[in-house]
């Protein structure tokens, strides 16, 4: 964890600490290219289901 928090209780800096790992591996995490489908982050993640009006439903 990149600051330290005296105030909180240990339970709160662990799990300041877990999220704070959980974020650096997902921002770390290579996805391979997506040939034609949206830019930006995976859309599926978002709800972004539609592409030139049709809206696929897994």
């Amino acid at each position: 964890m990149s600051q330290e928090t005296p105030d909180l209780p240990p339970a709160a800096q662990r799990a300041l600490a877990e999220a704070e790992e959980r974020r650096q591996k997902a921002e770390a995490m290579d996805l391979p290219k997506e040939l034609g489908g949206r830019k930006g982050p995976e859309p599926v993640r978002y709800g972004d289901w539609e592409k030139k009006g049709i809206a696929v439903d897994f």
